[in-house]
């Protein structure tokens, strides 16, 4: 896919993975509709990147909020790049040091944000790019999700987000599969760990050399710009489709999360 003029929509876009796709994509050449819960944060990714950037405050749990997005998105363009890469929190542990169970809602409110929202976005930025003319090859466009390495070696207190996370890694091919007669690919993006803006106020150099030296090469955390970067070669190359990658430095998470 050539993504100058294209539209994408990216779900998370104020922050993290989804800023530093958002800045890949507008640099490419593409329109981009930043959507984020945080206004603060949305509006400044799109007053940073001025014409071609919008910023639309949503709830990506919210099928109303999520369809205001895309049609925003479709009165820019034929809408061709949808990316899903949304935060937010996950659970605690399944019994706590009293061996009292989690809260039930401590697992599915993570399985709602993660898993519950990327179907939302994609269901619905998928009936989007259904109604626009096919590119090279038969394609509309193409969705890609996040997920993340704890969907396969989940550590201690993950229970709820691997399996959200699992969720998604799960989807891709079916998804792929209900998509592929309108020209729609999915992918998904498997990240390790990665220094976004989720570790909050702690010092960057530390974090990287903490979580760095479980990594086998690079030995250190991933950067934002590299899943941008990723998401760009995806949205690109029209034979990727129905398949996670991770991107994670040959990482493999121990129960406790280290190397």
């Amino acid at each position: 896919m050539d993504i100058r003029d294209a539209v994408a929509l990216v779900a998370g876009g104020g922050g993290g993975f989804g800023g530093a796709t958002v800045r890949r994509l507008h640099a490419a050449g593409a329109k981009v509709v930043i959507c984020d819960l945080d206004e603060a944060k949305g509006k400044t990714v799109a007053d940073e990147l001025g014409d071609g950037a919008v910023f639309v405050q949503t709830d990506v749990t919210d099928e109303d909020s999520v369809r205001s997005a895309i049609d925003t998105a479709a009165g820019l363009g034929p809408l061709r790049i949808a990316v899903v890469a949304h935060g937010g929190r996950g659970g605690p542990r399944t019994l706590d040091r009293e061996s009292r169970p989690a809260p039930q809602a401590s697992f599915t409110k993570p399985i709602d944000l993660f898993l519950g929202a990327t179907y939302n976005i994609d269901r619905l930025a998928a009936a989007a790019m259904a109604r626009t003319e096919p590119l090279e090859h038969g394609e509309r466009g193409v969705i890609i999700n996040t997920a993340s390495i704890a969907a396969f070696d989940g550590t201690i207190g993950q229970a709820a987000y691997a399996a959200a996370k699992g969720g998604i890694t799960a989807m891709t091919l079916p998804l792929a599969r209900d998509l592929a007669p309108v020209g729609i690919r999915v992918v998904t993006i498997a990240p390790g760990t990665f220094l976004t803006p989720a570790f909050g106020d702690a010092d960057p150099v530390q974090l990287d050399a903490y979580w760095g030296a479980a990594v086998p090469f690079p030995k250190r955390m991933g950067r934002a710009e590299e899943y941008a970067q990723l998401a760009q070669h995806i949205a690109e190359n029209v034979y990727l489709n129905g398949e996670t990658i991770r991107l994670d430095g040959a990482l493999r998470f121990t129960p406790k999360g280290g190397g």
